[in-house]
C-alpha cells in the first residue's frame, strides 16, 4: 500500500469526506473569501495534520476545524471581522500545556476573546491526562487537537504566551510575547498535572486582567 503523505494520495472515498467539508466551508465564508482561497487552505490544513496524523479516520472533520481558525484569522487580519484580541498559546507538542490554558481562558473569557494553541511540533494527541485535570475543574478539551502554529493565525493575534518551544516559536515584529516557565505534562501523573493545570489558572486569569484593561 502507498505512503499517504498528501490530499492527492488520499483514496477516492477520504477525498470524497474533505470535498464535503469543503463545500461547508465555502458555504461558511462565502462573501469574505473566493472558493479557491477556501479550499487551499482546507488542503494546505489537511497535509499538516496528515503529516503527524496515527490514524485518519476524522481527519476530516479536524482539517475542518483547523482551516476554519485559518480562514477566521485571515478574515479578522483582513478587516472583514470585528476586531477582538487575541491570543496564541505555544508549546512544543501542543498537547498538554498550551492546550489547557487554552481551554482557561476559554473559560474565563467567552467570546470576548479569539483563543488559538500550536507547537513547533505537534503530537499526535493530546495529553490524556491533561485532559482528565482540566475535566476535574469542568473544562472540556477532549474535542481539541495538537496543531502547528501558522503564519496567519501569529499574525491575526496581539499575544503569544510561549511555554517552552524556544526558539522554534516564530517571532513577528509588532507582537506582545509572553514567556511561561512551566514543567511539562509530558509523562507525568495527575497530581502533577493539577500543579500545573492550577498554575495555567492563576496565569490565564492574570493575562485575562491585562486584556480587560487594554
Amino acid at each position: 500500500m502507498p505512503e499517504i503523505r498528501h490530499f492527492d494520495d488520499l483514496p477516492p472515498d477520504e477525498k470524497l469526506l474533505v470535498r464535503r467539508t469543503l463545500e461547508v466551508l465555502k458555504r461558511e465564508f462565502r462573501g469574505v473569501f473566493d472558493d479557491g482561497t477556501v479550499e487551499s487552505f482546507l488542503m494546505d490544513s489537511f497535509d499538516r495534520l496528515l503529516a503527524g496524523a496515527k490514524v485518519r479516520t476524522f481527519l476530516a472533520i479536524v482539517a475542518e476545524r483547523f482551516a476554519r481558525e485559518r480562514l477566521s484569522a485571515m478574515a479578522h487580519l483582513e478587516g472583514a471581522t470585528p476586531g477582538k484580541p487575541g491570543v496564541l498559546f505555544l508549546c512544543v507538542h501542543n498537547a498538554g500545556r498550551s492546550q489547557m490554558a487554552a481551554g482557561w481562558l476559554r473559560s474565563i473569557a467567552g467570546d470576548k476573546v479569539d483563543v488559538y494553541t500550536g507547537g513547533s511540533e505537534p503530537s499526535a494527541e493530546l495529553n490524556h491526562v491533561a485532559v482528565e485535570a482540566m475535566a476535574e475543574v469542568g473544562i472540556d478539551i477532549r474535542e481539541e487537537f495538537p496543531k502547528p502554529w501558522t503564519d496567519e493565525v501569529v499574525r491575526a493575534v496581539d499575544v503569544i504566551v510561549s511555554m517552552g518551544c524556544g526558539d522554534a516559536c516564530p517571532v513577528y515584529p509588532g507582537k506582545r510575547y509572553v514567556e511561561w516557565q512551566l514543567a511539562d505534562p509530558e509523562g507525568k501523573g495527575i497530581d502533577e498535572v493539577r500543579l500545573i493545570r492550577d498554575e495555567l489558572h492563576s496565569r490565564v486569569g492574570s493575562l485575562m486582567g491585562e486584556l480587560s484593561h487594554h
